[in-house]
């Protein structure tokens, strides 16, 4: 199959919702995992996917290869309010979130036998997180991911440089929800989910270090307008998961271009997309709702305080 999957039975016992005054991401109480008071915050998951202290592995029957889970994960406090989100963070408090997103993307790609680091945000019950203080999540994989691959395979074959092409086509095209001087989010021509966003750089790079101060600076304003879009589409507060896409750590760096997934699994109120037999067991997703259409639906839709 070409594919790894990870087995980490400890999740299971993972801190499941817990009651906002026991919440271990909230400062000052007993069981918190984080200090007193903090601006952001990281540190390694108490419940891995992946961990350097993973050693002991079950041999299985057939032709699997098993190895051992050996890598990194992190988790990443946005901020100390249980009550805040992405999208009501300053402009400041961006720039420290995406300062902290680069010295662990350094950090983890550093590290001996990751193949690639993954930053990202899950948001809402619907998505499934299990603490809902605003935060994310950072994996440093043994493995160059099965997405990561399927991108680079194509970026490969094109004749030309693939993702720049499409971020010029997307730029004149009719799917552009905001842009400034540095950054562009779009809805994708092909996008898998009603509420798809992709945020590119205007300079490509492979990875946020690689993203100089002006770059970093600009992002927030452009994601964060996004995110208030897709809160005010229906007046509840939209389910969504971000995902950096960063190259692999150590090969075809040359093809990767950096971008931000952003999408929602809401396509009406009171109405999920499930993945139900066409994507999660062919990997052929059907999208409810016209590119266009969704896009028009965010461009028309004020930016909502949060």
């Amino acid at each position: 199959m070409d594919e790894w999957v990870t087995i980490a039975r400890h999740r299971q016992t993972r801190t499941h919702l817990p009651a906002a005054e026991e919440c271990p991401l909230c400062p000052a109480h007993p069981g918190s995992e984080v200090p007193s008071w903090y601006d952001v915050a990281v540190f390694e998951n108490r419940f891995p996917s992946f961990s350097f202290g993973a050693h002991d592995y079950e041999p299985v029957g057939g032709l699997s290869e098993v190895r051992p889970g050996l890598g990194r994960c992190e988790v990443v406090c946005f901020t100390p309010d249980h009550q805040a989100s992405f999208a009501s963070l300053s402009p400041d408090q961006v720039e420290l979130v995406m300062e902290a997103w680069v010295d662990r993307t350094a950090e983890l790609s550093a590290l001996p036998g990751v193949e690639q680091v993954f930053c990202f945000e899950n948001r809402g019950a619907e998505i499934g997180i299990t603490l809902p203080h605003p935060h994310g999540q950072i994996y440093g994989y043994p493995y160059v991911t099965p997405r990561t691959r399927q991108m680079l395979d194509s970026a490969e074959r094109y004749r030309g440089n693939l993702f720049a092409d499409v971020l010029a086509a997307e730029r004149a095209g009719p799917r552009v929800i905001a842009a400034n001087a540095y950054w562009t989010a779009f809805v994708p021509a092909a996008a898998r989910y009603p509420f798809e966003v992709h945020l590119y750089p205007h300079r490509q790079v492979p990875d946020l270090p690689a993203l100089d101060p002006a770059e970093r600076a600009a992002f927030g304003p452009v994601y964060t307008d996004v995110l208030r879009r897709l809160d005010g589409l229906f007046g509840v507060t939209m389910p969504y998961v971000a995902a950096w896409h960063q190259a692999p750590v150590s090969e075809r760096r040359e093809l990767a271009y950096l971008h931000l997934q952003l999408f929602s699994i809401r396509r009406a109120p009171g109405k999920l997309k499930y993945l139900a037999g066409s994507e999660s067991a062919m990997g052929a997703f059907v999208n409810d709702i016209r590119p266009e259409e969704a896009a028009d639906m965010l461009r028309d839709q004020e930016s909502q305080p949060d």
